[in-house]
């Protein structure tokens, strides 16, 4: 063991840690406080491993940042920073650089500088390298960079830590390799773990994933102490002095949009209106621009280059706000005025992460939590992605030890009922647990032992109820708010804020204009999205032994639905039709007018008016698809030419829903082509929901074969 360094040697760092510390915030009189040199000291002091819960705004990035100019100044290797976001990537890069860091960062996005940062880095030329948690199961990056990384580095830094444990609100399995990546690290270099949203669970996890392989007491409390088999645990008080939250409880969708266009102006400085789906990120955005508000959507299907122009406008005050998924995370340097959900988060943990977005660099920000009815079905589908039966689990396995080479995830689809992302996301999982291994050119086998462990799928799950249940508490308690969310991050702080609105220090208006009310209303009630067209077929269908690849010839026009399921107008009333508890009838009249409203603005984009109509049968909705396409052949006065008809029972509704080359092979076998369509003819096709797509591309190619002309599909609803 390294002897303890002398009180002068500690002095001397600390000094000289102060200064890198004004050179960073570009204060002369700026200080370190005890509990941040406390994690200074113990990383580029004692060599440590130390893990630091602290609210929003603490200061965690000053402390690797000037334990890394401590560290590289003893000779230390680069700082490795393993981060999952992007923005707050670009923004601590733009940090390091005013105190002369110089830091790079490989990810997604730059792919063409890889080859130059790795030679920086042996050339020594890089103080900080940040990677996303992704790139360390990238095979190359894996084998080649990340050994050279662990033996040369100089401190490890895992940002947003509770991300490694299962029970935290943003599990994520590539953050499980981790554990790896600590046990190849040579002894004596420090690592720091921090986030600002762990509760005691998830703090005893981490920590334990961070103790060294020899340590016997796994955790320390309080300031450095003699050892180094410890981890160091700094937890400070959450408190948010700078936030006034507050929840305003309205009845309809019309009244929440009309309530963010009415009050929106009375927020301080920029912000963000945090939705819960894509969908509704667009749909409010469009509203309140159409109410003249400066806004613009942001999700993560936003492109990337789009993405940095938007983060910076907002940061620069040059857009009120950003109408944002939870995609949007930004960093230390962003000073926002305000934070609105519309719609709640499933657990009081990750709203406190949300909410930690504002007040950053001012004294006050105000914090409105808007719930909707509609919040508990879209927690019910992410609950949906949970971790796969063990059924499931077992396939997979199987059909990767019987390949004999490694499988691409695509051609894994055509074995096992797993949508693209549920099945990457349990490869990535038994991964870390030995079970697979990700090489060139797929997955393989390893043909190690794996036990599915149900008992702690089980209580992940149950956490995650009990979660929801506290964020459901939080909307109706009388009691502090602020101090509510502490609770539930096990903060033991008791005093109330006094800044709440059920303290008394934030009052917030109910009321809503008529007209905003209106327009709101009139924004909703605009049916209407579309159905794009499926472009390619999925890959390996022969292996199905479906005959069908590349560029699909013979498909669909572009379709239309009155709404998605997740919409905040017509989404709901198609929510409560397409429950499995609804019984089977015909189309709800305000639908029938919304699917009107819908086929007149379409037509004025038909190459040919539909000649006849064919209807996709339905096994669970069969009276409801009946009653659709017959009311519309009595509309527009054409005929129902006959169905694409389901043809083999045995064959369940939604098999092989879960990913795409499944999917067409369940098709193919559930339905074929009844109808008697004249030559050249064109074909309203009509079906209830959309989910993948799948049902309505192959009943177009099977029409297109039997000599229809355009084959235009419509639908009620579509799932995404």
């Amino acid at each position: 063991m390294t002897p303890q360094a002398s009180d002068d040697v500690r002095h001397q760092a600390r000094a000289a840690a102060e200064e890198h510390l004004r050179a960073l915030v570009g204060r002369d009189d700026a200080v370190l406080r005890e509990d941040q040199w406390s994690a200074i000291e113990a990383l580029a002091v004692d060599r440590r491993r130390a893990l630091v819960v602290q609210r929003t705004g603490w200061g965690k990035s000053a402390v690797y940042f000037v334990a890394t100019l401590l560290l590289r100044a003893q000779g230390a290797g680069p700082t490795v920073i393993i981060s999952p976001l992007l923005a707050l990537m670009r923004n601590q890069i733009a940090a390091a650089e005013r105190a002369g860091i110089r830091a790079v960062t490989i990810n997604s996005t730059n792919i063409e500088a890889w080859q130059p940062i790795h030679d920086s880095i042996r050339a020594g030329e890089v103080d900080v390298l940040l990677v996303s948690p992704e790139r360390l199961n990238n095979p190359g990056f894996r084998d080649e960079v990340l050994p050279r990384l662990a033996a040369t580095a100089g401190l490890l830094v895992i940002d947003e830590a509770h991300c490694i444990s299962d029970w935290g609100h943003d599990f994520r399995p590539d953050y499980r390799r981790i554990r790896t990546l600590l046990g190849e690290l040579p002894e004596g270099i420090p690592v720091l773990a921090t986030t600002a949203t762990a509760n005691a669970r998830v703090t005893a996890d981490v920590a334990e994933q961070l103790a060294p392989p020899e340590s016997t007491s796994l955790v320390e409390e309080g300031p450095p102490g003699p050892s180094r088999d410890h981890v160091l645990v700094l937890r400070g008080s959450l408190d948010r002095e700078s936030l006034r939250l507050g929840v305003v409880q309205l009845k309809t969708p019309e009244q929440r949009l009309a309530w963010l266009a009415d009050h929106l102006t009375e927020q301080p400085g920029s912000g963000i209106i945090y939705c819960l789906t894509v969908a509704a990120t667009q749909e409010v955005a469009a509203y309140l621009r159409e109410r003249g508000h400066e806004v613009r959507a942001y999700s993560g299907q936003t492109e990337t280059t789009e993405r940095q122009a938007l983060e910076e406008a907002l940061v620069e005050g040059r857009i009120k706000a950003l109408v944002a998924t939870s995609a949007l995370g930004m960093g230390f340097d962003a000073t926002l005025g305000f934070v609105i959900n519309l719609g709640a988060p499933q657990s009081p943990v990750a709203y406190y992460q949300q909410v930690g977005r504002a007040g950053r660099g001012t004294d006050e920000a105000s914090v409105v939590l808007l719930p909707q009815i509609e919040d508990r079905d879209i927690w019910a589908y992410f609950a949906s992605l949970a971790f796969p039966g063990e059924e499931q689990v077992r396939t997979t396995l199987d059909v990767l030890a019987g390949a004999g080479r490694p499988l691409s995830t695509p051609a894994l689809e055509t074995s096992v009922d797993l949508s693209r992302n549920r099945l990457e996301t349990m490869l990535k999982v038994l991964d870390v647990d030995g079970a697979v291994r990700r090489v060139q050119g797929g997955w393989v086998a390893t043909g190690e032992p794996w036990t599915y462990d149900a008992e702690r799928y089980a209580r992940v799950a149950q956490a995650r109820e009990r979660e929801q249940q506290a964020m459901l508490d939080y909307l109706r308690t009388t009691e502090c708010r602020m101090r509510y969310l502490r609770h539930q991050l096990d903060d033991p702080t008791s005093a109330d804020c006094g800044r709440c609105d059920n303290c008394g220090g934030l009052s917030l208006s109910t009321s809503v204009s008529e007209a905003a009310v209106a327009q709101a209303g009139e924004r909703l009630a605009r049916p209407g999205v579309a159905i794009e067209p499926r472009k390619m077929w999925p890959t390996a269908l022969s292996g199905l032994g479906l005959s069908l690849s590349g560029k699909i010839k013979e498909g669909a026009e572009e379709g239309r639905a009155i709404a998605r399921l997740t919409d905040l107008g017509h989404g709901q009333a198609l929510r409560e039709l397409f429950r499995e508890s609804t019984v089977d009838g015909p189309v709800p009249p305000r639908l029938a007018q919304a699917l009107l409203t819908v086929m007149k603005d379409w037509s004025t984009t038909w190459s040919a008016r539909p000649d006849v109509i064919v209807a996709v049968e339905s096994a669970r909705r069969p009276a409801l698809t009946r009653d659709l396409a017959d009311g519309l052949a009595r509309v527009m006065q054409i005929p129902v030419a006959g169905s694409w008809a389901l043809v083999d029972p045995d064959v369940p509704p939604g098999a092989g829903q879960a990913n795409s080359a499944q999917r067409v092979a369940a098709v193919s076998r559930r339905f074929a082509l009844q109808a008697e369509v004249p030559a050249a003819a064109s074909v309203l096709l009509v079906d209830d929901l959309v989910v993948s797509g799948w049902t309505l591309t192959l009943a177009a190619r099977a029409l297109r074969e039997a000599g229809a002309g355009a084959v235009l599909p419509l639908a009620l609803g579509t799932q995404t």
